[in-house]
């Protein structure tokens, strides 16, 4: 049974917490069948991760399972291999192999920030190709409580009274304390707005309860900072997309 289909069994709302392999192989699955067959595709350039091509960032993803899978590397990996001349189907190809050799459950936050990764980079291809983005996807739950979480802790460093951040079916307390300010907006843009895909300026159009200046800064952190240009438009609604296997 494929990642997808065990899902599709175990999880038919799709919007539910599932295993953090489960759901990063369902993530590896879908861009795999975003990919398969489009070899032209290969030297699109992504303008959410700048320099980068649809194969460096199928690189970047297969380097990463390889460096999990052997133990040798904490994430994340900033760049693709330079000197690697695999292409496109080739890369697409080795990673089942090299995401069966990562342990079904994961030490720590590693198997989470493996599925943030690939969930992040997806919809950055699915960006650059002009393919739908899911509106619902099983990588959605963890991957925005980790993101809400990396976010939370900036917002104490900075010193920033907390936030609440709402969607549909899931709302969290960024910070500490009563918080002072609630920012609504669908899970594909919120989660875009913590992943440095958004412009400040963007961010500012959420549903914001209050003037949320004073918070915008929080939204650098991690390895995420908001683009000074645009990448893409806010999808308030994304379409449905197909999952792989389904």
């Amino acid at each position: 049974m494929t990642a997808a289909r065990e899902v599709s069994a175990a999880a038919p709302e799709r919007w539910v917490r599932v295993p953090d392999k489960l759901g990063y192989d369902l993530t590896r699955e879908s861009i795999t069948a975003l990919l398969a067959g489009r070899p032209e595709v290969a030297g699109t350039a992504v303008p959410a991760c700048p320099g980068w091509t649809v194969r460096d960032l199928v690189a970047h993803l297969a380097d990463v399972c390889r460096a999990v899978g052997d133990g040798t590397q904490v994430l994340p990996l900033e760049h693709p291999d330079p000197d690697e001349e695999a292409g496109l189907a080739e890369l697409l190809g080795r990673w089942p192999g090299l995401s069966a050799r990562v342990p079904e459950r994961s030490e720590g936050l590693r198997g989470i920030i493996m599925t943030m990764d690939a969930l992040t980079h997806e919809l950055d291809l699915r960006q650059a190709l002009g393919d739908p983005v899911p509106a619902a996807h099983p990588a959605y739950p963890a991957s925005l409580d980790l993101v809400v979480l990396g976010m939370g802790l900036t917002v104490v460093a900075q010193g920033l009274p907390a936030l609440r951040v709402e969607t549909p079916g899931a709302d969290w307390v960024i910070g500490q304390g009563e918080p002072g300010i609630t920012v609504r907006g669908h899970r594909h843009d919120l989660f875009r707005s913590l992943t440095g895909r958004r412009t400040l300026a963007q961010i500012s159009r959420l549903d914001w309860s209050g003037p949320p200046g004073r918070w915008l800064p929080a939204f650098t952190w991690g390895p995420f900072s908001p683009p000074e240009q645009a990448v893409e438009a806010p999808a308030a609604e994304p379409a449905d997309a197909p999952v792989a296997g389904r």
